[in-house]
This record gives structure tokens, sequence and C-alpha cells, in this order.
């Protein structure tokens, strides 16, 4: 069995491994941020040691057969289910959240290293994860181009007409976009741009015109 100190510094140091991976995910506003990271990281030691020593007592009882990994067999698959929640399809040809669902299962494998004992395991892992999360981010933006593209997205009320959005975001001429799209659901209306750059002052300008029409419900912008 565990003494209570190593019970605590398996946990503790669980929830900081999911914390530091959970502050990159939360500076770009993600539904499963820090908190959601730590509990998931945390929760998996918990299962993990739970899993090797929880059954301790029975262990070596006439007619008693267990299989002390078979309880932490079942964080790989459940996690699926928070990572599924991380995921949005927002059409059939966009969808966001792969990362955080990706590192919410890191996160868990993580926990399962903490809280089997395996400390430097985890805790290269946690600087592997950081370094793609984050550190790769400028390589992947200046060498793949569809990194570089940033996208704009309104939704709007039904009854509005696209088109008088879609004329207001391209009245500036010297706007680059590569394409738009247009959704129209039961109540609602989605417009996105795909623009090349998003530093254009102008389309600041633009946006904020939009926000002050009542019906338009939302605005996404990547810059």
């Amino acid at each position: 069995m565990l003494s209570w100190t190593e019970i605590l510094l398996r946990l503790v140091l669980a929830a900081i491994f999911g914390a530091v991976i959970g502050i990159e995910r939360e500076r770009k506003d993600w539904a499963a941020g820090m908190r959601t990271h730590m509990m998931v990281c945390m929760g998996a030691s918990l299962i993990m040691m739970v899993s090797s020593f929880g059954f301790s007592d029975t262990m070596g009882k006439e007619h008693v057969e267990l299989d002390p990994s078979r309880v932490a067999a079942q964080i790989v698959s459940g996690i699926g289910f928070i990572g599924a929640g991380a995921i949005l399809f927002l059409k059939p040809t966009t969808v966001l959240g792969l990362t955080t669902a990706a590192g919410l299962w890191t996160v868990a494998g993580i926990g399962m290293a903490t809280g089997g004992g395996m400390y430097i395991a985890a805790g290269i892992t946690t600087v592997l994860a950081i370094i793609i999360l984050w550190g790769l981010q400028p390589l992947q933006k200046k060498f793949f181009p569809k990194f570089q593209q940033k996208s704009l997205t309104v939704i709007a009320q039904n009854e509005m007409n696209p088109k008088t959005i879609i004329d207001e975001l391209l009245q500036d001429k010297t706007l680059d976009f590569a394409n738009f799209t247009v959704t129209r659901e039961s109540d609602e209306i989605t417009i996105e741009l795909k623009l090349e750059k998003s530093d254009n002052p102008m389309l600041s300008k633009i946006v904020e015109k939009l926000h002050t029409n009542p019906k338009i419900k939302k605005i996404y912008w990547e810059k």
C-alpha cells in the first residue's frame, strides 16, 4: 500500500502536469482549459492508483484472481468521451478541437504515468506536449500555407440577407480572401471567410460596424 504522502505527491504532480498543458489551451480560449486538464490528469492518476493498489486486501485469497491493469485500461477508452466533447463540427468541412481532444488523451496518459510512479516519463511527456502545442506553431504557420489563413465567422439571424453581410465585408478592395461559405440553418445564418491576412485596419472597422447590427448574433475573428 502507498503512504498518504506518496498518494498526495502523485495527485499533486498530476494536477501540476495537467495545469501546464491546460494553460496553453486556455490561452486559445478553448472549452477544455486549465481546470479540465487538471481534473483529467488527476483523475487518471487516482484511477491508476486504485487499479494498482485498491484491491490489495483481496489479493492472495483462495479462488480470487485479479488483473491490476483492467481498471486502468478503461481510462484509455473512457477519455474518448471527454475528447469527443471538445470537438466542434461547425459544418461538414470544418472541424475544430481535434488538437484539444488529442491533448486530453495525452494528459490522461500523463496522469496514468504519475499514478504509476513514473514521474520522469510524465515530466518528459509534459515538456514534449508543450513543445508540440506551443513551440511548433511558428514553424507550422511559416511552412504550411493553410495555417497562414485566418477565419472570420459571422452568425446572424435567419431573416437577414447574407448578401448584405458579404457586401459589407467585401467593400474593401484590398481585402484578400481565399474563399467564403454561407450556411443557412433553421434559426441562423453562418458566413465564414478565409482571409489571407487579418491585420487590415479597414477590416477592423468593418467588424466593429457589424457588431452594432442587432440582427448579428456573434462574430468570431481569428486575428
